[in-house]
């Protein structure tokens, strides 16, 4: 069947779910879960992308600049892109307490605003993978680096602590729009392959796995995504007219906590999540 929908209106229903996103990473406080929870993988990111002084990096879906301003503290000159801008102002903090400069843009992971083959090194650490079409997102990656520039990607797995977290939220969260691909599919190393096809040499996809030792127990980290999270906020946020699910949703995400919790002390956790670590060469 034809597609019957008018250009504009494709415009508007693209600018409206754009819109949704920024909203869902401007809520809660996603600058303290990559400060709490996961700071040891943006500097793990540019150690693999081999960033070093001079190069022009490319930081995309950077957040708070969770791998930004490592690769600034490198001595790169680096460009920090969100679809959220919100999310800068505890970046902008950070960097003047290291001494550091880098520059923030507003930016679409699916339509980024800069020049084919502007970057020696563009990456992304646990953000590009959530723009709902991935192929875009591949394209546009692959688009602003320059030819021998590098892509480093780290995208939390289907099958980690992260992919069954997202899974377990799946039937209470609002429904992703047409097309959208799941984030954690990015974890998968065959859907890489897809995207970035011929286009890359030197593909290197290596799962390895952050733990998650924040809270003293599964109760207190269910409360702290819940506050924190910008997905697990929309969860809620989609059952909360409805007590019985939001009831169901708590006692779920409660007994999935306490089943991935790997600590055998009492007063702790231990959550190890699982990501793939991608670097490749564009040709």
């Amino acid at each position: 069947m034809a597609d019957t929908t008018h250009p504009g209106d494709r415009t508007a229903q693209d600018r409206e779910l754009k819109a949704r996103h920024r909203a869902l990473w401007a809520s809660g406080d996603y600058p303290a879960v990559a400060a709490e929870i996961i700071p040891s993988l943006g500097p793990e990111l540019v150690a693999a992308c081999g960033v070093a002084a001079g190069d022009r990096v490319l930081d995309v879906a950077a957040g708070s600049g969770n791998a930004a301003l490592p690769a600034a503290a490198a001595g790169a000159v680096v460009t920090a892109s969100d679809l959220t801008p919100e999310l800068f102002d505890q970046g902008r903090r950070i960097a003047d307490e290291r001494g550091v400069r880098l520059e923030w843009v507003e930016a679409d992971a699916e339509a980024l605003p800069f020049a084919d083959d502007s970057f020696d090194i563009v990456m992304s650490c646990v953000g590009a993978m959530f723009a709902p079409h991935h192929q875009a997102t591949a394209d546009e990656l692959l688009r602003v680096a320059r030819p021998g520039g590098r892509i480093g990607l780290i995208s939390w797995t289907p099958e980690g602590f992260i992919g069954h977290l997202f899974a377990t939220m799946k039937p209470y969260a609002p429904p992703p729009p047409p097309g959208a691909s799941p984030p954690p599919l990015w974890g998968s190393e065959e859907h890489v392959r897809a995207l970035f096809g011929d286009r890359v040499d030197d593909l290197s996809m290596r799962r390895r796995s952050v733990r998650m030792d924040h809270c003293a127990t599964p109760l207190e980290f269910r409360e702290y995504w819940k506050r924190n999270y910008g997905p697990t906020i929309a969860a809620y946020r989609n059952t909360r007219e409805h007590p019985e699910r939001v009831e169901a949703l708590d006692r779920e995400f409660l007994e999935f906590l306490t089943a991935w919790n790997r600590s055998e002390d009492e007063g702790s956790t231990a959550y190890d999540a699982e990501y793939l670590l991608v670097t490749a060469t564009k040709r």
